[in-house]
This record gives C-alpha cells, structure tokens and sequence, in this order.
C-alpha cells in the first residue's frame, strides 16, 4: 500500500483516522485524574503522554479543549493546577478504554467505569488506586498547537509512585513487571515484554554489526 497526501485526504473518515492513529506505533496507555473546585472527579484514556526532561522532571500530553473528553479534563487543571497520570495495566485495560465515552460533565468516570478515586500525600487530584504505576503532576504551561487546534499540557512530576521491584539499582523501569498495556490507534492494546537491555551508546564502543 502507497497513499499519497490526496489519497489519505480523500480516504473515508474512519478508515483515514484508524490509520494515521496506528502509524507511530504502540503508544503509552495512562488514565489522566483530574477533579474541579467543586469536586467533581473525571478521568479519561490518553495515549499521547510524552517525556520532556528530567531535570526539572517534565512530562507533557496533548489534548482537544474543544471535544468533552479534553474539555473536562483540561478545565479541571485549569481550575486548580493538579493532575495524575496512571499506567493502565492487563487487569483493567476494558474499563480503562471506557472512560473515553462521552460522559456527562456531571458523571464521574470513576464511578462509571469502577474505578477508585486515591487521594494520598495531600494531593489535590486524585489517582486511580488500581494503578501500580502512578504519578502527581502540577500544571505549568498550556501551548496551543495551531495546526490542529489542540492543546500541549506541561507538566512537573510532583509525586512517582511505583512498585520497588519494578526499577534496578540503575533507576530502569521494567513495564513488564506491572503489566502495563499499550495502545495502536483508538481502540487496540497490546501488552509489553521486555526483550532487550543497551548500555548508553557511545561511538567508540559501536558493536560489530557486520558479525550480526
């Protein structure tokens, strides 16, 4: 198969949005908890989380401001500057997809997709206590994406929870070890297996490909 930019304009709908979603591969899958002032939880699937830096440690995710599932989400971290990110494991990957319906404002998906709202170490949103793997963020900077009208969420890890079997010694983290879940396109998950383990790669330490 070969699509042009005219092919891909021109391709159905759904077909065309299954595709371009599946292109980059298997993508991260974590449930973002937020809550507003007035205490209404909301959690939602995301599958664009992306590592920014580690020192500040930063993290960022793109969402749609404009669609239900980014709206609530984004105007709870609007309205008080706190978020979580939780990995979706094995154990509840169908309930997890879930809370990508389309909820009303006043329906917790929490609730909906029985999911248990944490709240710990003072923080104001809460986590999804299913999680092994989960993280307190606070809000920095919101950078529009004019191309597509979405919306680049910043953010600084507050808190990282984790399993202590789950990192060695050298502060690697083994996904396999809690189970967690990968996405391709908007419905698909896979699980992960660790296969391999590099050294930092250096020039002068380039192995002998050509033995291979």
């Amino acid at each position: 198969m070969h699509l042009t930019k005219e092919d891909l304009e021109t391709t159905e709908r759904i077909k065309r949005l299954n595709l371009i979603n599946s292109v980059t591969g298997i993508k991260p899958a974590n449930l973002i908890g937020s809550v507003s002032n007035a205490g209404q939880s909301n959690l939602a699937i995301f599958s664009s989380v992306i590592h920014l830096g580690s020192n500040p440690a930063l993290l960022g995710f793109i969402l749609r401001p404009d669609r239900e599932a980014g709206q609530h989400t984004y105007e709870n971290i609007l309205e008080n500057g706190f978020y979580t990110i939780n990995h979706v494991h094995e154990s509840f990957v169908e309930q997890a997809h879930y809370t990508s319906a389309k909820f009303k404002r006043d329906e917790s998906e929490f609730d909906k997709c029985h999911f248990t709202e944490e709240y710990r170490l003072d923080f104001k949103a809460p986590f999804v206590k299913e999680s092994r793997l989960k993280l307190g963020m606070r809000f920095l900077q919101g950078v529009p994406i004019e191309a597509n009208n979405t919306m680049l969420i910043i953010g600084g890890i507050e808190h990282l929870i984790v399993p202590d079997e789950a990192v060695d010694e050298q502060g690697h983290l083994d996904l396999s070890r809690v189970n967690d879940v990968g996405i391709s396109g908007l419905n698909s998950y896979y699980k992960l297996e660790k296969i391999a383990q590099f050294p930092y790669a250096r020039p002068q330490s380039l192995p002998d490909f050509s033995e291979k």
